[in-house]
């Protein structure tokens, strides 16, 4: 494998805007004027322009109705003295020397682009943003998406999980934007630096705000920090549908409908649901027993252990037109002999030359304590001469699997190496792994699937697992608590993924309240990849949330994720079924279209309208008690092609 994705990549980050369509303005003589007045910049935006005030950094909108807002505060940290404001190609420029700081400030797209240089390594803490009295929800996408009201006392508090914590947006968020909402206007900002840059969740009182944090680091090439704002009309999705305008000009977004066309086993993805295997249901019998149920189209995974799905059960799912593949990690490497799953273990000498080390030269500890986290950089440098991943690949896709699930790959989980040997900073890494994403779904063929699948990764991908899911921290504490959630035992039907469990109410209503959910991932990616709940969080293992998360699923036209065996089969088989034959006829409707608009219909956010392609699907949700508008509480309507309304009322577990 070759570095083929590394000008893709730049393009996605932003460099190569200049070779865009939408960049490639005829001169610098046809951009907005920008006009200096002292040590005020007005730089004119979409809908209004924008004011930085080089004092301090901070940024007000004045829409073109009049409408002024705070789009940020100052910095958290003074600056200090800016020099004179220079102009010069559509762009202005000042520094502030105490910091060694310069900054540039042009329109471009109608957005406010500004990019921060730092002389030396240092950090700053800006935009800071949500902090305008008149703005009422913040945007951010966590999962598929939250906008959460500023001045809610749940999200305010510890409970809500966001106080007080710090979100990357390589490795937190599921795409490096957020936005604010208040009436009739709202504000859109992207980190097109997303490497080193993070957002902060903070109250003050009573009221949450954002505050980006970006660390410049010369070894990592994050000396140039650059955000962009924008004005919005305040929809929920308003700042999705900016970020989705951008990425479709730098590095692009690739149509789901493109892929089906290069590999047709894609389209079998297509109104199927997602479910992984146990038991009997990774045998020939288990495969005939969900056709029998009417299960019409699924993706079967099968975890990394000693039983992977047979030829004759492959054979047999794809008889029956579903889509099977192994889950697998390229991530971890253990000591062969005391390995504990077999997919750490690698031949020698992976374990342990390809380890990630750290700055003093010690080996990184991999996931949960276990082996070592694997450097990308070290498998791309001998995979021409020792063939490791292809050697895996191979093995794990003797029984016929046409699919794969490529865990962490795409999670943005991004590792620095300081192996004389293998080298590499965060994004190296990213790159290698765009490479070898590349590799498996395009010279492979493979239908590729990875862990929640952040934005950049959308070329490589048809599938994701965890995109759809906002996790709040106490999750990961739950799922420590074995007697509480579950072991890995017994085999064929681990407690882990089979036992149900009843969230505690502020992880329900963090996670899963729909009155806090708003498609933002659904908006951007729609049309380009097919995203679920995570693996561990199948439809069953949440008996309180199924009926939302089916409402939900049909809602965003995305599938349910599910754990199968035969007690599973036996228990739910027929609901599941009729879910599937529910959502099958509109998912092929509108799976390769865009998300066109989102909204609420009620005051209280309950009841809810997603509109998918030029009139292909549209669903409605009511999510409350009450009935509205004739659609029953609990129930869904869906509209194919402008016809009859479809209705379900998925029933709780």
């Amino acid at each position: 494998m070759i570095r083929n994705n590394a000008i893709r990549l730049a393009g996605l980050l932003g460099v190569l805007c200049a070779a865009t369509t939408a960049c490639s303005n005829a001169s610098a003589a046809d951009r907005p004027e920008i006009e200096v007045n002292g040590q005020q910049v007005a730089v004119p935006v979409a809908g209004g322009k924008a004011v930085v005030d080089t004092t301090s950094l901070g940024v007000r909108a004045e829409a073109a109705d009049g409408t002024r807002w705070q789009l940020s505060a100052p910095a958290a940290e003074a600056p200090g003295t800016a020099t004179e404001v220079t102009t010069s190609d559509g762009k202005a420029t000042w520094r502030y020397p105490a910091k060694g700081l310069t900054v540039t400030a042009t329109p471009r797209d109608g957005r406010l682009e500004m990019t921060v240089h730092a002389d030396e390594q240092g950090s700053m803490t800006w935009p800071v943003t949500g902090t305008d009295p008149t703005v009422h929800e913040v945007q951010i996408p966590h999962g598929e998406g939250l906008s959460v009201p500023v001045a809610d006392p749940f999200w305010n508090s510890e409970s809500g999980g966001l106080t007080g914590t710090e979100l990357g947006m390589v490795d937190g968020l599921t795409m490096p934007f957020w936005g604010t909402s208040q009436e009739g206007h709202g504000s859109s900002y992207i980190a097109q630096s997303d490497i080193g840059t993070s957002l902060r969740f903070a109250s003050a009182k009573g009221r949450l705000r954002t505050e980006a944090v970006h660390e410049f680091a010369p070894k990592e090439s994050t000396m140039d920090y650059t955000v962009s704002f924008a004005l919005t009309d305040g929809s929920p999705v308003a700042s999705a549908r900016d970020y989705r305008d951008w990425l479709s000009h730098h590095g692009g977004i690739e149509p789901l409908r493109t892929k089906i066309d290069r590999n047709p086993e894609v389209g079998k993805l297509v109104g199927a649901f997602h479910a992984y295997a146990w038991g009997q249901a990774r045998t020939p019998e288990g495969i005939n027993r969900m056709r029998g149920l009417g299960l019409g189209r699924m993706w079967l995974g099968y975890d990394a252990d000693d039983q992977p799905m047979s030829k004759q059960a492959v054979d047999a799912a794809k008889q029956a037109g579903y889509l099977v593949g192994p889950y697998d990690s390229w991530a971890n490497a253990q000591d062969p002999n005391t390995a504990d799953n077999p997919s750490s273990r690698w031949p020698a000498p992976v374990w342990q030359d390809a380890c990630v080390r750290d700055a003093q030269g010690k080996i990184v500890t991999g996931f949960g304590g276990r082996g070592c986290y694997l450097s990308s950089e070290a498998f791309q440098r001998t995979e021409p001469r020792e063939h490791y991943m292809a050697d895996r690949t191979r093995q794990m896709t003797a029984n016929g699997a046409t699919s794969y699930f490529l865990d962490v790959d795409a999670a943005g989980e991004l590792h620095t190496d300081h192996s004389p040997q293998h080298p590499m900073d965060k994004a190296t890494d990213r790159t290698n792994r765009l490479d070898r994403m590349e590799w498996l779904s395009g010279d492979q063929k493979l239908v590729l699937g990875s862990e929640k699948a952040g934005a950049w990764a959308n070329r490589v991908l048809s599938y994701n697992h965890g995109s759809q899911t906002p996790v709040a921290d106490g999750l990961w504490a739950l799922q420590k608590d074995r007697q509480t959630w579950g072991g890995y035992a017994p085999q064929g039907a681990p407690e882990f993924f089979f036992k149900p469990v009843h969230l505690p109410a502020n992880l329900a209503k963090a996670m899963f309240d729909p009155q806090f959910r708003v498609p933002l991932y659904q908006t951007v990616l729609h049309d380009s990849v097919i995203s679920t709940d995570r693996w561990e969080l199948s439809w069953s293992k949440l008996p309180d949330q199924a009926r939302d998360r089916a409402m939900l699923a049909m809602l965003y036209n995305t599938p349910l994720n599910l754990v199968l065996n035969k007690a599973e089969l036996d228990s739910h088989g027929k609901q599941i079924a009729d879910l599937q034959q529910y959502f099958e006829p509109l998912h092929k409707a509108a799976a390769t279209q865009p998300m066109t608009d989102f909204r609420w219909l009620t005051p209280d956010h309950r009841v809810q309208r997603t509109n998918i392609g030029n009139g292909a699907l549209t669903v409605t949700a009511n999510f409350s008690t009450q009935p509205h508008d004739g659609l029953p509480a609990g129930c869904v309507d869906a509209v194919l092609d402008g016809g009859a309304p479809q209705r379900i009322c998925p029933a709780g577990l």
